[in-house]
C-alpha cells in the first residue's frame, strides 16, 4: 500500500487547479510561440521588400533610411519608450527583484510586446542593420506573462517564472532552436532555474519552439552545413578566428556600452535633446555605407551569413568591418532592433576574412567559429552563442570546437568590456526610475 505521504503527493499532483495552471502556462506558450512566428514572418517581408527596393532603385536608401529611422524613433519616443533597443535588457531589468511592480509594464507588457512587432518591423522595412532575436525575447516575455493575471497557484508559479520562460521561448522560436532557449534562459536572463518550476517552464518553452518548427517546418535556420574537416588540420586558423573575435566581440560590446554611458560625450548630449534628429543621421550614415559597399550594411546579415557558409561568394574582404558599423550606429540610432543576426554575420565575415588570410581550404568551420566567437564575445553568453550556431547549422559535429571558440573567444572580451546586457539593464532600472518619479506610466 501506498504511503499517506505519497498519496498526499499524488493528490497534489492531479489536483484539478494545478492542472487549471498546467493548461494556462501551456496555452500562453503556444500564443507566445505565435506570437514570434507572426513576428518573423513580419521582418521576413520586411527584408525581402527592403532588399527588392535597394536592388531596384540603389540610390533610394539614402532618402528611405533617414526618413524611416526618424520616424521609428519618434513613434517610439512618443508611443513605446520600453520598445527601444535590443529588448534583452529590458527582461533582465524585469527579473531584478528590486524592480517596483509599478515599473514592470514599462519593460514588459502585451502593448510594448505589440509596439515591439510594430516598430522593429518598420526599422527593417527602412534597411537598418539589427536582428529580430533580442526583440522576440522581449515581446514573448510580455505575451506569456500576461497569463499569469490568471494562475491560480501564484505562489508556486510566480511572474518572474513566466518573464524567464517567456524570453526563452523567444529565442526558441525565432531560431528554431528550443535548446538553445533553455540555455540562454538559464546562462543569460536567470542565472539559475528553480527547481519546484523548472519542468513547467523547459515544457512552456519547448511548446514555443515546437510551435515555430509546425508552422516554419523542421528546417535548420541556415540549412545543413557541411563540415567534413579534422579541426586538427585548421588549428592555427580557427586559433586566430577565435582570438580576432574575441577582441573585436569585445571591443564591440564596449563600444555599445560606451554610446548609452557616456554622458561626457558631447553627441550624446546632442542626441538626448534631439534623438529624431540624431535617428535621421543614423540612418544616413547606414544608408552612406549601404550604397557605398554594395549593401551589406543593410538588413539582419541572414543572406550575407548563408552564402558565407555555402561558398556562394559576392562579399567583399571587408563585409565584417561594414557591418560591425552599420550595427553600432543602428543601435545605437534608438531604434527598435536586435544584434544577435548582425553579430553573427559579422563572425561569419571574420571567420571568411581569416579563410582567406591563411589560405585555408576549410573556410565553412572558420565562419560557422567565427560566428559563435563573435557573439559569445559580444553577449558574454558563450554556451548559448555555441549551442544557437550548432543548431542553426546541423553542426553537431562541430560542437566541441564551436564551444571552445566561445568560450575563449568570451574569456578575451571579459578582458575589454563589461557584459554587454547587465550593463544595458541598468540604464533601463534608471529609465524606469525617473518614469515612476514623475508618474509616467
Amino acid at each position: 500500500m501506498p504511503s499517506s505521504e505519497t498519496l498526499a503527493r499524488l493528490y497534489r499532483q492531479l489536483h484539478p487547479r494545478l492542472w487549471f495552471d498546467r493548461l494556462l502556462i501551456w496555452t500562453g506558450a503556444i500564443v507566445t510561440g505565435l506570437a514570434v512566428v507572426g513576428f518573423v514572418e513580419m521582418t521576413d517581408f520586411a527584408n525581402h521588400w527592403f532588399a527588392r527596393v535597394y536592388n531596384q532603385h540603389p540610390w533610394l536608401p539614402l532618402l528611405l533610411t533617414p526618413c524611416g529611422g526618424a520616424l521609428v524613433v519618434w513613434l517610439t519616443q512618443r508611443f513605446a519608450l520600453g520598445a527601444a533597443g535590443s529588448g534583452i535588457p529590458q527582461v533582465i531589468a524585469a527579473l531584478n527583484p528590486h524592480l517596483p511592480p509599478a515599473g514592470k509594464p514599462l519593460l514588459i507588457s502585451l502593448r510594448l510586446a505589440f509596439s515591439r512587432m510594430a516598430l522593429g518591423t518598420a526599422a527593417m522595412f527602412a534597411g537598418f542593420s539589427v536582428g529580430r532575436e533580442g526583440p522576440a525575447v522581449q515581446i514573448a516575455a510580455g505575451v506569456l506573462h500576461s497569463f499569469h493575471r490568471w494562475v491560480i497557484h501564484k505562489p508556486l508559479i510566480k511572474e518572474r517564472d513566466l518573464i524567464l520562460a517567456g524570453g526563452a521561448a523567444g529565442i526558441a522560436a525565432a531560431f528554431n532552436t528550443p535548446l538553445a532557449g533553455i540555455v540562454f534562459a538559464i546562462e543569460e536572463l536567470s542565472k539559475r532555474f528553480e527547481e519546484r518550476s523548472s519542468g513547467l517552464l523547459i515544457t512552456a518553452i519547448v511548446l514555443a519552439g515546437l510551435i515555430a518548427i509546425a508552422l516554419m517546418g523542421n528546417l535548420n535556420y541556415f540549412g545543413r552545413v557541411r563540415t567534413d574537416v579534422a579541426f586538427a588540420d585548421i588549428l592555427g586558423s580557427a586559433a586566430l578566428v577565435t582570438l580576432c573575435c574575441g577582441v573585436l566581440g569585445g571591443l564591440f560590446a564596449r563600444l555599445l556600452i560606451a554610446s548609452f554611458h557616456a554622458r561626457s560625450w558631447r553627441i550624446n548630449r546632442w542626441r538626448g535633446r534631439h534623438p529624431v534628429g540624431f535617428a535621421a543621421l543614423c540612418g544616413l550614415a547606414v544608408a552612406v555605407l549601404g550604397v557605398a559597399f554594395g549593401g551589406g550594411a543593410f538588413g539582419s546579415g541572414y543572406t550575407a551569413s548563408q552564402h558565407l557558409l555555402y561558398g556562394q561568394g559576392g562579399i567583399s574582404p571587408f563585409y565584417f568591418a561594414e557591418k560591425f558599423v552599420a550595427t553600432w550606429i543602428s543601435f545605437w540610432s534608438g531604434i527598435p532592433g536586435g544584434i544577435f543576426a548582425p553579430a553573427l554575420s559579422v563572425g561569419a565575415g571574420i571567420g571568411h576574412d581569416v579563410a582567406l588570410l591563411t589560405a585555408s581550404g576549410a573556410a565553412t568551420p572558420l565562419i560557422a567559429l567565427g560566428m559563435a566567437g563573435f557573439l559569445a564575445a559580444v553577449t558574454q553568453a558563450p554556451i548559448t552563442s555555441g549551442i544557437i550556431v550548432m543548431e542553426m547549422t546541423d553542426g553537431h559535429g562541430m560542437v566541441l570546437g564551436l564551444m571552445a571558440c566561445a568560450l575563449v573567444a568570451s574569456f578575451i572580451s571579459r578582458l575589454l568590456s563589461e557584459p554587454l546586457y547587465p550593463s544595458l539593464a541598468v540604464l533601463q532600472m534608471k529609465r524606469v526610475e525617473t518614469c515612476l518619479s514623475r508618474g509616467d506610466t
